[in-house]
């Protein structure tokens, strides 16, 4: 893989693990106050596969904290480079309504360790994000995100700021089924997008799955959260 490449997917990470799953495009919403959640994500893009955990919890009315860790495999080169991130951030939002507008930010700090056995040594990329959320839901359930920010990435002594943007959508087929679809990119890139559905089992216990296409590549993800 293109190092061009390499650093693009690397800069989607943070969207794809903090985001309530399948979508990579964030809610303008939060856990209740003491309030938990927890995610497991398996993921395929392009030819890297791996697993993602996130926890979330909820310390404070409209605050949300959480930490994730993410690993992935290369198979598309021989032998393979891996990818090994963690991250923590936040969200918080001071509006939120059942029906209308809800608005809020977010801030991520990421530190990815990338090991290519084609060259000498490894390297580390550090990211720090922080993206406006809104969100809008109608009384019949439909509810629509938006998402616009920015990332600082530093990696091999190197920086660059990028903006970024989402849109997605969310429209309830049955009582506990919803269809969700999104767009999403950044500053001087083409738009990824995606369809995929998301089912609770349960109140609070969801499993979801999502695929699509973008940037001359198809991925797809599945999951499954629990928040209580």
């Amino acid at each position: 893989m293109n190092r061009k490449m390499l650093i693009y997917l690397l800069s989607l990470i943070p969207l794809a693990a903090l985001a309530e799953a399948p979508m990579a495009v964030d809610d303008a919403g939060t856990v209740a106050k003491g309030g938990m959640k927890i995610e497991g994500t398996w993921s395929k893009d392009d030819q890297q596969r791996g697993p993602g955990l996130l926890f979330g919890f909820s310390p404070l009315q409209n605050l949300e904290l959480g930490m994730a860790t993410t690993a992935a495999r290369d198979g598309g080169v021989s032998p393979s480079t891996r990818l090994r991130g963690v991250g923590v951030g936040g969200k918080w939002v001071p509006i939120q309504n059942e029906t209308g507008w809800s608005l809020g930010l977010r801030a991520e700090f990421w530190r990815t360790r990338i090991d290519e056995p084609s060259v000498p040594q490894k390297f580390t990329e550090r990211e720090a994000v922080l993206t406006g959320l809104a969100t809008y839901r109608f009384q019949g359930g439909q509810v629509v995100h938006l998402n616009l920010g920015g990332v600082r990435t530093k990696a091999q002594g190197e920086r660059d700021t990028r903006g970024t943007w989402g849109l997605g959508y969310e429209y309830p087929l049955l009582d506990q089924l919803k269809l969700t679809a999104e767009v999403y990119g950044e500053q001087h890139g083409r738009p990824d997008k995606a369809v995929g559905l998301r089912y609770e089992i349960v109140e609070g216990l969801k499993i979801s799955g999502a695929i699509g296409r973008g940037n001359d590549r198809s991925f797809g993800q599945t999951a499954i959260s629990w928040e209580f």
